[in-house]
């Protein structure tokens, strides 16, 4: 069914990631209009954990710039833990947060105050009919799995009323989020817990039933960094009110240009179609650098599957390292900066610049460069400089009216404040430079965008009471701001709903009693639990999947079993690093390669 109800203009967020509170605070004065971040814990990235304090310090800085804080609760909850991660919501909410990400479902059983939650890419949202679902049980935003066409994107924002997220750029899982347990059964540490051990980005040999290398030693499972920058206009016209930018792991410099960057273009967009987009946050952010999405690590870049269900060459074989930006001439390099590439052998490699003389490159080691090979900056030493100093403001402008008996401000929230004070009747002995007093707004968020005032110019007034009435006036303006914040409550949950499929296998992640029973409660009738509480029969040795991908490596090697009969390849085909040995299953008819766990003899 068509939407119907969504705001027009309609808000349109960009998310930034932060793996503290410094990198959290430059994703804002940067261009940021909602920032996610871990708590203390269960976020899925345990590496990036911070504490209530660093979460109450944030949201004072950022809700002035009616930016929202989203904290990540996205991993599975243990029974033993439900009790320590409702008083944990409980604290998050006390200092302010916006809004959850969530996975596990036991939340929606919690005793929780009125926190709005949003469904996390883990909880592997591909349909309109899970999408739906999750709009009718309460949540307030969803995050879309990674993998769908536009198309399919679109499918789900005409279904739903809430807005939906999307990714747009940065690192890429090669399964579906959610539904990986490659980790867990080859390592113990689960994706779903926040441990994932990055098995994909290992080096593979592909081998066939009868052991027959078909390709060894390469990046089979990683796939290049997402970047859909040329595809923003597409994205919004699908229906995406959220853009996320992956990298809760990523440093200051990574999130200060990227943000940076889609703040730009998001804007270019935005201003060119009032009727129909607004942003969701105000402050113009000023930067001292030109941001360059290439500058920043990168792995290569792929639309992923955007613009097609079949693409090619979304995976990079050679190296999950920085590829960094091609470099056209040597001369644009400086001393210090760092430089790769591919040797004869297809092996990669790497150096530090020590000088360019007479067009001829020196560096701290020998390097052999192939004729016709691409070289790339993996790191510029003047950029990376610059990034490392203050390189953003973000001022909300504000417009100053002052009368003879009061003073007024207004700003691009709508706030308006106005007070009251007595001009006097000193005459004047010159004409006093009145907005000269205002337009120095000191170390506030605001900029003085326009200052009328209706004051008799024959009056005189002191400079020192126009500087403690602008102090006056700012702070009761910043007091009323902050009672005033538009809070995002809890949506009602819709005890009718019912989820799309009455058994649940283990990849839904059932982990814990309050799961089951909201599964339960809407209409489940079996479930299994999750593999993080019983993986005995992968440890025994039986047979599991642990990974579903629309990636697939036949399609990367140019041999899609739907194009080529591929006779000389005796099936089934297995993947192995050393370690560990995966038979692949190719999906055709849906177009997804699946992994599973070899069982043991």
């Amino acid at each position: 069914m068509k939407n119907t109800k969504r705001q027009i203009p309609r808000s349109i967020e960009l998310l930034a990631p932060a793996a503290n509170l410094e990198t959290a605070r430059q994703a804002i004065l940067h261009g940021a209009d909602a920032v996610y971040i871990g708590g203390p814990s269960h976020g899925a990235r345990k590496a990036a954990s911070n504490t209530l304090e660093d979460i109450r310090q944030l949201v004072e800085f950022a809700h002035p710039y009616r930016v929202k804080i989203y904290v990540t609760l996205n991993t599975l909850v243990y029974e033993h833990e439900l009790e320590r991660v409702q008083a944990l919501v409980w604290d998050l909410w006390r200092a302010g947060v916006d809004a959850l990400i969530v996975q596990d479902m036991a939340l929606l059983r919690m005793n929780l105050p009125p926190i709005a939650l949003h469904a996390s890419t883990q909880c592997d949202t591909r349909t309109p009919g899970k999408a739906r679902f999750l709009e009718d049980v309460g949540f307030s935003q969803i995050v879309l799995a990674r993998e769908l066409t536009l198309q399919e994107i679109k499918n789900i924002t005409d279904t739903v009323d809430v807005p939906v997220e999307c990714f747009v750029h940065g690192a890429l899982c090669v399964s579906y989020s959610g539904r990986c347990h490659a980790s867990l059964c080859a390592s113990g540490r689960s994706a779903n817990r926040g441990e994932c051990s990055q098995m994909c980005r290992h080096k593979y040999t592909l081998l066939d039933n009868d052991g027959r290398v078909v390709v060894r030693d390469r990046h089979l499972l990683s796939l290049k960094d997402f970047n859909a920058s040329s595809n923003l206009e597409a994205m919004l016209k699908a229906g995406v009110s959220s853009f996320k930018i992956e990298g809760r792991l990523k440093d200051v410099e990574y999130v200060k240009n990227v943000v940076g960057y889609y703040r730009r273009e998001l804007d270019r967009i935005i201003a060119a179609h009032p009727e129909d987009y607004r942003r969701a946050s105000y402050g113009e952010s000023s930067l001292t650098f030109e941001p360059k999405l290439e500058k920043s690590f990168n792995r290569g870049f792929t639309h992923y599957f955007q613009d097609e269900r079949r693409p090619k060459a979304i995976s990079n074989p050679l190296t999950p390292k920085a590829m960094g930006e091609e470099v056209e001439d040597i001369n644009q390099l400086n001393t210090g900066d760092g430089i790769s590439y591919f040797d004869s052998e297809g092996r990669y490699d790497g150096a530090l610049v020590n000088g360019v003389q007479r067009g001829r490159l020196i560096t701290n080691h020998p390097i052999r460069l192939p004729k016709g090979a691409t070289l790339y900056r993996t790191y510029d030493r003047l950029w990376s400089q610059q990034l490392q100093r203050p390189s953003a403001e973000r001022r909300i402008s504000l417009d100053i009216t002052l009368y003879h008996n009061a003073i007024e401000a207004t700003d691009e929230r709508g706030v308006r404040t106005r007070i009251a004070w007595e001009a006097g009747t000193e005459p004047a002995k010159r004409p006093s430079d009145l907005r000269g007093y205002f337009d120095k707004l000191g170390n506030t968020i605001y900029a003085l965008r326009h200052f009328t005032s209706h004051l008799d110019a024959s009056i005189f007034v002191p400079a020192s009471r126009l500087t403690a009435l602008k102090r006056q006036l700012l702070d009761a303006h910043d007091r009323t701001a902050r009672t005033i914040y538009p809070e995002d409550l809890r949506r009602k949950e819709n005890a009718d709903a019912k989820y799309p499929f009455e058994t649940l296998g283990y990849d839904e992640n059932v982990a814990n009693s309050l799961a089951r029973a909201f599964y339960s409660e809407h209409g489940v009738k079996h479930m299994e639990n999750a593999l993080e509480i019983d993986h005995n029969e992968v440890k025994n040795g039986k047979e599991k999947k642990v990974m579903t991908c629309r990636h697939c490596i036949l399609r990367e090697l140019g041999r899609c079993r739907k194009e080529h009969r591929n006779a000389d390849l005796k099936f089934p085909l297995f993947i192995e690093d050393g370690v560990v040995r995966y038979r692949l299953n190719f999906a055709c008819d849906r177009c997804e390669m699946e992994l599973y766990t070899t069982s043991k003899s």
